[in-house]
């Protein structure tokens, strides 16, 4: 049998190995994940092999290729040593940053700190370059438009800060409010009162709210106002001072609603508007609000803009290639 020719030693890829010894051995466990899930993870997305013996960590692959999984590792290992846990979304974040050139393989902020926000149940890291940028401006803007596809936080970070504000007593109330396209003039129809009617567009508010503050919390301030979730047609006439508000799916709103919303900010308010340019449902040949805002306002001082994309998706890595898939080139 003729063997195959064997490939020149100069094309085949360089291999390297790095090794890696960390001080707490308490917290491999949880660096690791169960039955080593982290550690397999970041060997399938880098083109890596790891072996784990003791405290030590061995890294084998292309030279690139160690020094981002290397990167990775230590950021999470640092992350357990300031206290906070790895989940595999954190997981899946570091590989993110590790392969995004112009991070260098950490997200630091100036202060040397990954950017977080904190609430009554957990502490919101910024797993991306963009969202270390977003949690900055939700602390300093009055107004910021963020702008990108589902899955890159734009409400979450949002419902954070608002939740966080709340809590700490700088602002006195959250308003939370989206347009209930879907339902248009079959609203009526739809059995129960107002509140049944409409809470199915408002339940990804909901969502992100019972996962900063305790169930009982969210209850509580719902029922004395310091809550409220309503479509954006019940802010027509209001001035709304003391209070962070968020507009959510701001693509579906029309100008005139747009323009409505915008103007009930008061003193000693918040207010975030998020959406995707493109995801607009609104019927055809009708301007999104959104778009016509961001068309007005680009130039307006004390307004600010954060634009996420695909590859700044924090959900399951899929989620970023279906956004590729949808919005790439020729794909209209």
């Amino acid at each position: 049998m003729k063997k195959p020719p064997r490939t020149p030693a100069a094309q085949l890829p360089e291999r390297a190995r790095v090794e890696l010894e960390f001080d707490r051995a308490n917290l491999l466990g949880q660096l690791f994940g169960q039955f080593d899930k982290n550690l397999i993870l970041i060997e399938n997305r880098l083109g890596v092999y790891i072996a784990a013996r003791g405290s030590r960590v061995a890294v084998e692959g292309e030279p690139d290729a160690i020094a981002r999984a290397r990167d990775v590792l230590v950021a999470l290992y640092q992350r357990l040593e300031r206290g906070h846990g790895v989940e595999p979304g954190d997981v899946e974040a570091a590989i993110g940053a590790a392969t995004a050139p112009s991070l260098d393989g950490l997200i630091v902020a100036r202060s040397g700190e990954t950017p977080s926000i904190r609430t009554r149940r957990k502490t919101i890291f910024a797993r991306n370059a963009a969202q270390a940028s977003y949690i900055e401006a939700l602390g300093a803007a009055e107004i910021i438009f963020a702008l990108g596809p589902a899955g890159t936080g734009k409400t979450y970070l949002a419902v954070a800060q608002a939740v966080s504000q709340l809590v700490s007593g700088s602002v006195d109330r959250l308003i939370l409010s989206r347009p209930a396209v879907e339902a248009g003039e079959r609203l009526g129809f739809l059995p129960g009162d107002m509140r049944e009617k409409v809470d199915p567009y408002l339940r990804p508010l909901y969502d992100a709210l019972y996962d900063m503050l305790p169930s009982e919390q969210v209850e509580r301030r719902i029922a004395s106002g310091e809550i409220e979730i309503a479509p954006i047609a019940f802010m027509r006439g209001r001035t709304l001072a003391n209070a962070f508000i968020i507009l959510d799916e701001a693509q579906n709103t029309s100008p005139m609603q747009m323009k409505m919303f915008l103007t009930r900010f008061g003193e000693g308010s918040r207010m975030v508007v998020c959406g995707d340019p493109n995801q607009v449902d609104l019927p055809p040949g009708t301007k999104s609000g959104l778009a016509d805002a961001v068309e007005r306002l680009g130039d307006v001082k004390g307004i600010g803009f954060q634009r996420f994309t695909a590859s700044d998706v924090v959900r399951h890595p899929l989620v970023g290639r279906i956004v590729d898939a949808y919005e790439g080139p020729g794909h209209a």
